[in-house]
């Protein structure tokens, strides 16, 4: 319980820090594309350093005897901690390009959010790897000594590799374009529990990033696996999946097809035309029997 005590403690630093970073980029800085710039840098930091952390957990907890519920229900808290605080940013690139398809975002503004993404996830792997080189606990010294050889993420061959990513992107896509107008206390425990899902359910397969800035961050490094294999897993993947997930939601992808081309167009207003026919033709039939039945009055 010692090595889940200081990892908490890790946790609550960096989200102390990267909080303390948001709040002064918007004293210091001008409202717009640079306060935005700096949020999605302090996010995807402290989404970055907090998956590796909880990675480990993952992979070495069995050994320190936690097991892999306690790691779920952390990742849950943190996610739902971490979409919180996040004022809004993405830290995440197919979320970016997904703004970016639905004429919310600028082409200009969304190649600078994704370059503070990934300065952002590398700020926060190095972060980590310090941290862990401090060997606090006996979890992160078994760490160190993984680190110098680390394997690859992807546990099966590319293709179902990429499939399994554009997957889990295409869920967590949908759901987010699905929840991203409600109310924050009902978007933020829906999202938290679909990443806990799909974490648990593709973990073993490829990691289940399907965040590209973390995936390259986070295991690109690694022997294993060639860059081709990582690129097509890693981002080809969650990029299909985010266009599926468009598409199928939205009918069509607003910033290449104007047309609906999944869904027909209804009007917004219905005219029953049958039943003002009906009625029209049924008044004149009652006025054909009034005139013969009610005569006109005598003098």
């Amino acid at each position: 319980m010692a090595g889940l005590n200081v990892s908490i403690a890790f946790f609550f630093l960096v989200l102390g820090t990267c909080e303390a970073f948001r709040r002064l980029s918007k004293r210091l800085l001008a409202p717009g594309l640079l306060v935005c710039l700096a949020a999605e840098l302090a996010g995807s930091l402290q989404l970055c350093s907090g998956c590796l952390e909880l990675r480990m957990l993952l992979e070495i907890g069995p050994w320190g005897g936690l097991g892999p519920d306690v790691v779920l229900t952390l990742l849950f808290l943190l996610f739902t901690v971490h979409t919180a605080c996040a004022n809004g940013a993405a830290t995440n690139p197919t979320v970016s390009l997904q703004e970016f398809l639905l004429f919310e975002c600028s082409l200009v503004a969304t190649v600078a959010k994704l370059l503070a993404q990934c300065v952002g996830a590398g700020m926060g792997w190095a972060l980590t790897k310090l941290y862990w080189s401090w060997e606090l606990t006996q979890l992160h010294l078994i760490q160190n000594l993984m680190a110098s050889e680390c394997s690859s993420s992807i546990r099966t061959s590319p293709h179902l590799g990429a499939l399994v990513e554009a997957a889990c992107s295409f869920f967590f896509h949908l759901i987010l374009l699905r929840v991203r107008r409600s109310p924050a206390v009902c978007r933020l425990p829906v999202l938290a529990a679909t990443v806990t899902f799909l974490t648990y359910v593709a973990a073993p397969a490829t990691g289940a990033f399907f965040n590209p800035a973390l995936a390259t961050a986070s295991t690109f490094l690694c022997a294993g696996s060639s860059l081709q294999d990582y690129i097509q897993v890693y981002w080809l993947g969650p990029l299909a999946g985010m266009l599926a997930a468009l598409l199928l939601y939205q009918g069509n992808i607003p910033r290449f097809f104007q047309k609906n081309l999944l869904y027909g167009q209804k009007s917004k207003y219905r005219i029953p035309k049958a039943r003002v026919t009906h009625a029209e033709d049924g008044e004149q039939q009652q006025k054909g029997k009034g005139g013969k039945s009610n005569p006109a009055p005598r003098a």
